[in-house]
């Protein structure tokens, strides 16, 4: 350490080691002197140790505080979002007149005829996602949920529909299995005995990722397929389904001229 070495050479160097004289009358004073300057470079030399000492570790300390990488947040997580403000049908495009707002409740205006057979779209297109809803069906209520649609067409064909049906109706005894609730239309069946009685509300969420669809009625899961796979072979209803290539579009609420309603109405992006 130079500055160690500096500080030796300066205490050599005082008078004191130079006197050689005891019998001097200037020895007692030159004593009491170089004594006050030993005293004062001593203390300058421990004054350097400490600073020495004290620059070691602050360097040592802005080194690491340079060599630790700083932690970076992981991106946040997306969240859900309504999409039914419980009034209107803002953010909704098509059939705005079978379906309307009333009470918290999306419900289709009039049952049979040509009311209540026309669409209900979100005005966003979605790709993957996952979309939370109630329903609550009447007697033999038929209703659809199509996916990755366009706002033209028949959603069963040229998106992807999921069923919404009373299951229970003696109307629909003989339907193929691929048409009854939480099926994805024509492509794949879904489980049944979990629907709660009509009347009642049901909780639905359906999630789609690429070309896989879960779909869970209730708490349970009565779908869990991919829709490519399931129709390599040809679709199981025999028909084309040009839809299956669709991978984003608006979700929506398909009418069959039977009353029934919706709410609690929420997705999460998941294409983001």
């Amino acid at each position: 350490m130079p500055l160690l070495i500096f500080f030796s050479e300066k205490l050599e160097e005082t008078p004191i080691f130079k006197l050689k004289n005891k019998n001097s009358p200037n020895y007692k004073m030159s004593i009491d002197i170089n004594m006050r300057q030993i005293s004062s470079t001593r203390n300058l030399l421990l004054v350097a140790i400490a600073f020495l000492l004290f620059s070691c570790g602050s360097s040592e300390q802005q080194a690491a505080i340079q060599t630790t990488p700083v932690e970076e947040k992981p991106p946040a997580k997306p969240e859900f979002q309504r999409l039914f403000n419980g009034k209107t049908l803002d953010g909704w495009v098509g059939d705005t007149d079978s379906y309307i707002a009333e009470d918290g409740v999306i419900k289709v205006n009039l049952s049979g005829g040509e009311m209540g057979g026309n669409n209900l779209y979100t005005a966003k297109e979605y790709s993957d996602f996952i979309f939370r809803f109630e329903f609550q069906l009447t007697p033999g209520a038929n209703n659809g949920l199509g996916i990755h649609a366009p706002l033209e067409g028949d959603a069963a064909y040229v998106g992807k529909e999921l069923q919404i049906l009373d299951n229970t109706a003696d109307k629909y005894a003989d339907l193929e299995p691929y048409q009854y609730h939480g099926s994805v239309y024509g492509i794949i069946p879904a489980k049944r005995g979990y629907l709660k009685p009509v009347g009642e509300w049901n909780k639905q969420e359906v999630m789609v990722q690429g070309s896989k669809v879960k779909v869970v009625l209730n708490g349970t899961t009565i779908l869990d397929g991919d829709f490519m796979e399931a129709s390599k072979n040809g679709a199981i209803d025999g028909k084309e389904h040009p839809g299956l290539e669709r991978n984003k579009g608006h979700i929506g609420f398909l009418g069959h001229g039977d009353e029934l309603q919706f709410r609690n109405i929420e997705i999460k992006d998941l294409g983001k």
